[in-house]
């Protein structure tokens, strides 16, 4: 029987299956740091006894004993993560006979999308292992084909080919089906995967889903970015950043940190006011630095050097760039942090994000162009404190710990492309992970929540059928081309739609499924009570409230591309 701590002759271990979460204490409440895939190599130095876990990986595990980690892929955990040792779950590793080669760390994850009011998708789950080149950005001149003379492919006709005359009566049990994972408009990410595999070049997909739009350029603008919002801190826990890598400096104060010194940010609140401290403290524990400070702090990395947003509940925490700390001067002690960078060199923790580096590169390049004009469209520099988030509010930014070799060729490769308007402004270049065979019109989606067309019409947002000659779709590769949920008896589908306040029409009899638009993506969904109540919405709201209501394991609904019967 072992005791609860047995020191290990740093055994080598892997996963055995991907996403396994590794924490700065033996416990699920303890903060993920990171996550691992099949094929990583830990180093254990001790198994330890700690809280209780069940978790699925390839079949259902669970325990008490953690393995406890010193590095990942021969780099030390101080170095990736800034702690000595993370934990992970014993059960959902196993034992290395032989030394392995460590694999390439691509993201395994299918890129998603954002929600309605955003562009694309949040990123991969895979923990960086690489460690690519520190340059501040590319410099190379783009290479982006000329774009092409054929004109993009007409709209498609709504997708379901039998569309019902009226309302369709529920039936004891009911199922949804659907094509394509995201909003729908702009560019299908899988999609143009699927036109770089038939030989479409970055060009030549850009103009087919931002119909009329050409390519310029612009300058490498400093872009900020939202990366924690609302912290809120306290004597105990105040924001913390790391340097790494190298020096660093704070604006207004005449030193130079070393490497892993660390910064604390720290509050006083007496009534309505908060005032604010910083405090540097070397690796040692000695103090370097103590004193009142202004409410916005500017960070700056020396050469080579990171910084890392300790206080960042993510194991993508580490930026290029200034960090900018704002701390609120009322009685709330919240923090906002931003990174401030140049354009190109935030695009290098964005793209990586949104597709693998692996895909055909000038599906790459498109997503770089895309990502660019998305940012750019939202620049204001002489307003606010930042100009976007990290999230699926906007779209990823993971940072300097996501940037991988083939999406920084792909960057550089298209340095400071834009789409540009028939106008000459910069295109809102919207996106999603899997169109299901067709785009749809901006309007058609962004709606009011009863379904109502509020939006600006935008010219290049048109819907586009997103299939070969041959009928098939150019996203067929996505997991989520074609999807289904599961099947619910008549009973379970009445209450949930019953349980919210905009979909509620007492005893729900009925849908009408026949308000949709040009790729047949539903616009608007009327409910049908017994007693004739009627209740109409926009069809994500349809969709969020069936999403919510839904049993966590059970498959979601994934667009609003979908009805009661298959769609071909």
């Amino acid at each position: 029987m072992l005791s609860s701590t047995t020191t290990l002759g740093a055994t080598l271990v892997t996963p055995k299956c991907d996403n396994v979460n590794l924490r700065t204490s033996p416990t699920t409440s303890a903060t993920r740091k990171a996550q691992v895939d099949r094929g990583a190599r830990l180093t254990v130095v001790a198994r330890v006894r700690g809280g209780a876990y069940a978790a699925k990986c390839g079949t259902s595990v669970s325990g008490t004993y953690w393995w406890k980690v010193s590095a990942v892929n021969g780099r030390s955990v101080k170095s990736l993560y800034g702690v000595t040792y993370v934990y992970g779950a014993r059960q959902l590793f196993k034992t290395l006979v032989l030394p392995t080669p460590t694999p390439s760390a691509t993201p395994a994850a299918a890129p998603v999308t954002a929600p309605p009011t955003a562009g694309p998708s949040p990123g991969p789950t895979v923990a960086p292992t690489t460690d690519p080149a520190a340059s501040a950005g590319p410099t190379a001149a783009p290479e982006v084909t000329a774009a092409p003379t054929a004109a993009p492919t007409s709209a498609p006709s709504a997708a379901p080919s039998a569309a019902p005359t009226g309302p369709v009566t529920l039936g004891s049990a009911v199922t949804f089906y659907g094509r394509g994972y995201g909003h729908g408009v702009g560019l299908s990410q899988y999609g143009a995967q699927g036109r770089a595999t038939d030989g479409q070049l970055a060009a030549g997909i850009l103009v087919h889903y931002y119909k009329g739009t050409t390519l310029g350029t612009m300058t490498n603008m400093q872009i900020r970015v939202m990366v924690l919002q609302g912290f809120k801190a306290s004597s105990s826990n105040p924001v913390q950043v790391y340097g790494r890598g190298g020096t660093w400096t704070v604006d207004g104060i005449a030193a130079t940190f070393p490497a892993d010194a660390g910064l604390r940010f720290t509050p006083t609140t007496s009534g309505t006011t908060t005032t604010w401290r910083v405090t540097v403290t070397a690796s040692n524990g000695s103090t370097l630095y103590n004193a009142a400070a202004p409410s916005s702090v500017r960070m700056r990395p020396g050469s080579g050097a990171t910084l890392q947003l300790w206080s960042r509940p993510s194991a993508y925490d580490r930026y290029r760039g200034v960090l900018r700390l704002i701390g609120n001067t009322g009685a709330s002690a919240a923090v906002n942090a931003v990174n401030e960078l140049p354009m190109e060199t935030y695009l290098r923790g964005v793209v990586p994000a949104e597709v693998p580096p692996t895909w055909p590169v000038e599906s790459v390049k498109a997503q770089a162009i895309a990502a660019r004009s998305y940012a750019a469209y939202r620049l204001h520099p002489t307003t606010g404190t930042f100009d976007i988030y990290d999230d699926t509010r906007s779209q990823m930014y993971l940072g300097r710990l996501v940037e991988k070799a083939g999406s920084d060729a792909a960057i550089a490769g298209t340095a400071g492309v834009v789409l540009r308007t028939s106008g000459g402004g910069i295109a809102n270049a919207l996106f999603h992970s899997t169109g299901g065979g067709g785009t749809e019109n901006n309007e058609n989606v962004f709606t009011s929540s009863t379904g109502a067309k509020t939006a600006g019409v935008f010219s290049y947002l048109r819907g586009s059928l997103d299939r070969r000659p041959d009928g098939s779709p150019y996203d067929a590769a996505s997991p989520y081309a074609t999807w289904s949920t599961r099947t619910y008896t008549l009973a379970q589908i009445q209450a949930w739609f019953a349980a919210d306040s905009r979909t509620n029409v007492g005893t729900l009899v009925a849908l009408d499924l026949r308000d949709r638009g040009v790729s047949g993506r539903l616009v608007s969904v009327t409910l049908i009570g017994a007693n004739g109540a009627t209740r109409k919405v926009a069809s994500d709201i349809f969709r969020a409230v069936f999403n919510a209501h839904r049993p966590a394991a059970d498959r979601m609904m994934r667009s609003t591309l979908f009805d009661l019967t298959p769609i071909p």
